[in-house]
């Protein structure tokens, strides 16, 4: 299979490294355009893995099979907006990023577009990406009557498991959007490793009954309690990670958070429900975020990539 994979970032380099290792034919696409792109992955066991893919060929786009999206929210739209016209029809559009949201954003596309929600985590440092820990990726249409793609699960879990199709991947998005809501505001909230996480239990129930009465307005079965557990899997899972907004914050950029607990808070609007812890955690990342320079836009303007 002909893949392209739309931006290079960690998750990016990790897929890059995994699809190629499958036997699958990739480049990597990059904003800033180059013949090539470096991979540099170590694996959660400790293996290390090195290679130079191309990157930025418009003949291999448009016989892609393919297009992998691991850009952060803000970037998919203007990024696809850009390499629209070099698209073939026949590609499936696979969307891995955090948050919702997106889809409101997005051109109007002919082609089949899925969304993907990962739990694996990892890190940039010293030119390299450190894949902490494995996880598992969720994967269903955007559209209704797409089960003919579901082929397309069982190639990525051969490549980097697990992988999971989803006739209605709406509930997992979801659920992982309120993993999102706990690790990420509160990471920056403390400073600190997502294992450290773990010692405010109070602030996490509460994020999650509130998370909870949101879902429940929208028709989604919902258990704070569960929520709760599942995200304290996924923080146990990557105790030693810097969460992607940590991240995001330390090195000055803007974050994902109007995808994340700003979508929470879209939605508690529009169902009337008051939610003043994530509202507040909210207004830290936000103030954060200005602190580093970049100022309040709303999360309908697209950003660069």
């Amino acid at each position: 299979m002909n893949i392209t994979v739309l931006g290079c970032g960690a998750l990016g380099q990790i897929w890059l490294a995994a699809l190629s290792r499958q036997g699958h034919q990739v480049q990597g696409w990059l904003r800033v355009t180059h013949p090539h792109t470096t991979v540099h992955v170590t694996s959660p066991e400790g293996e290390v893995y090195r290679h130079f893919f191309p990157a930025n060929n418009p003949a291999f786009l448009a016989e892609s099979d393919l297009l992998l999206v691991t850009l952060k929210a803000a970037q998919i739209s203007s990024a696809l907006q850009q390499i629209q016209p070099l698209i073939p029809a026949h590609c499936t559009i696979v969307l891995m990023h955090n948050g919702m949201g997106v889809m409101d954003e997005l051109p109007p596309l002919e082609q089949p577009v899925l969304r993907a929600i990962t739990t694996h985590s990892s890190y940039r440092t010293q030119g390299r990406v450190i894949h902490v820990a494995h996880g598992i990726t969720h994967l269903g249409p955007v559209a209704r009557n797409q089960d003919q793609l579901s082929p397309l699960a069982d190639m990525m879990h051969a490549a980097l498991p697990d992988v999971a199709w989803h006739n209605d991947i709406l509930p997992a998005s979801w659920n992982k959007l309120a993993i999102n809501c706990v690790i990420n505001p509160l990471s920056i909230k403390y400073n600190c490793r997502n294992g450290e996480i773990l010692q405010h239990q109070d602030e996490i129930q509460q994020i999650c009954e509130e998370m909870a009465a949101v879902m429940a307005r929208a028709n989604l079965h919902a258990d704070a309690r569960q929520l709760q557990a599942n995200a304290t899997h996924v923080i146990q899972n990557s105790a030693g990670n810097f969460s992607s907004m940590l991240q995001d914050i330390q090195a000055g950029r803007s974050t994902e958070i109007d995808y994340i607990t700003g979508y929470l808070l879209r939605k508690a609007t529009e169902f009337g429900i008051a939610i003043p812890v994530n509202r507040k955690l909210f207004q830290l990342v936000k103030s954060k975020e200005s602190a580093n320079g970049h100022p309040e836009i709303s999360a309908g303007l697209p950003g660069t990539w």
